[in-house]
């Protein structure tokens, strides 16, 4: 069963779990979706971004080097964040609008804020 999130709860986790340049990566999906594939503003965008965001974190990380179970993780766990993407992306594609988001700035400055 899946657990909706509320806003706050969501900003929380932008500002707990991001570094400042992993916030604007993020913010920056977030505007590329809303205005250019025309997704909708709410949790899915949240978590598709998030996702996006973490396998930067990862590409980065994998391009330090890495041996053994450090390399393992990396790819599994790049594995992970790509089929949660997928999911979020299916998920986004399914409810897509006709024109960008009228909601999608106030979206966008709530994790801004």
């Amino acid at each position: 069963m899946r657990v909706v999130s509320s806003k706050k709860e969501l900003k929380e986790k932008f500002i707990r779990d991001l570094t400042p340049s992993e916030k604007i990566f993020f913010l920056n999906k977030a505007r590329e979706a809303i205005a250019q594939k025309r997704y909708p503003a709410g949790e899915a965008l949240f978590h598709y971004c998030y996702f996006l965001t973490l396998r930067e974190r990862m590409r980065g990380i994998s391009s330090a080097g890495g041996e053994g179970y450090m390399r393992f993780l990396l790819v599994e766990g790049t594995k992970d964040l790509e089929e949660a993407i997928r999911m979020y992306e299916d998920i986004l594609e399914k409810n897509k609008l006709s024109t960008p988001d009228p909601e999608g700035y106030k979206f966008i400055e709530h994790f801004s804020e």
